[in-house]
This record gives C-alpha cells, structure tokens and sequence, in this order.
C-alpha cells in the first residue's frame, strides 16, 4: 500500500473555502465556479470531477437550499452557503442538506454567518488532524495475512466508520425536522 502519510497529504483535506478567499465585491455564476475549482479542484477524485457546475447552483437555489440570489450576483454570505452544501453534498441528501440549513437561510439577515462560518472552519481543522491521527492509527492496529488483505481491512474499516457518521448526521437531521 502507498505510504500512508502520503495518502492522506494527497487528500487536501484542509483545503477549504475561507471568508478572505472571497472578494469584497458580488460575484456572477461564472467567477464562483472559478473560486470554487481554485480552491477545491486538488480535492476532488480525479481532473474530471466538476467541483461546482452551473447546474448545481441552479439545482441549489430551485430547490431552495440557498437564499435567493439577487440580479444574478452572489453575495459572500452566497458563498459561504454553498461551501457548506459543497461540505454536506459528499454525505447527505438534498433534502437532508435542505433541511439542515434551512434555519441559516430563512434567517440570513439575522445570524452573523461569518462568525458561524469561522466556527466550522475551527471544528473541520480540527477534524482533519483527528482523522489523520484516527486513520494512521487504524493502520497500524490492523494486521492479516498479506499486505491486499490489510489494505482491504482498512477499506472496510474506514467505510464503517463512514457509514456510523452519515447515520449519525442523518439523525441529527431529523431532529431539526421534528422542531
């Protein structure tokens, strides 16, 4: 197996969309997709994976996962928002996704989105370094009777722990449902 250090480095896991990387001004679809690619293009699984397409904006703002847009230009409060759908897109429903930032979005006026944004860029910083200890750990941990087996172990293992985590999310999400 790769070097499992090496591995994770390639992930880019840090990689994430900050309230500096964001222009003072509003932006149209098109410089989005380019802020969006810039930031997350070395993140995704291979050069053919779109990040953020027009499509996807479109689908965001239809189905209401995203306040509405003004004269075709999006606010960074826009971008903070789809950050956080491109975050939950990788594990949860639309309308899981929907109902989990309705509350942000009904009230986006009102809530100090940068000071909530800033929060979940501290928690997800924090997340990768105890994924990457959490991973390196597992490894070692794991031991079979050829290195594909151990390989396989892992695979396993980290989609376990996958799986526990989104129905956990998912739960969660009903809650908010429920109030």
């Amino acid at each position: 197996m790769e070097k499992l250090t090496d591995l994770l480095n390639e992930l880019h896991l840090e990689n994430q969309l900050t309230p500096d990387d964001i222009p003072n001004i509003d932006l149209y679809m098109d410089q989005v997709i380019q802020l969006f690619e810039h930031t997350f293009n070395r993140s995704t699984r291979n050069e053919d994976e779109k990040v953020l397409t027009k499509t996807m904006i479109n689908n965001y703002a239809k189905g209401k996962m995203l306040f509405p847009i003004k004269q075709k230009k999006y606010t960074k409060e826009h971008l903070l928002v789809i950050s956080l759908i491109y975050q939950l897109k990788g594990t949860l429903s639309i309308s899981d996704i929907k109902t989990t930032l309705d509350g942000i979005n009904e009230k986006i006026d009102e809530i100090d989105i940068d000071s909530f944004y800033s929060q979940y860029l501290g928690i997800a910083a924090d997340n990768v370094t105890h994924f990457k200890e959490d991973v390196t750990s597992r490894m070692t941990d794991i031991k079979a009777d050829t290195k594909e087996l151990e390989h396989v172990l892992l695979i396993l293992s980290l989609v376990h722990m996958s799986n526990m985590y989104r129905k956990t999310a998912e739960k969660l999400v009903d809650q908010l449902t429920s109030k």
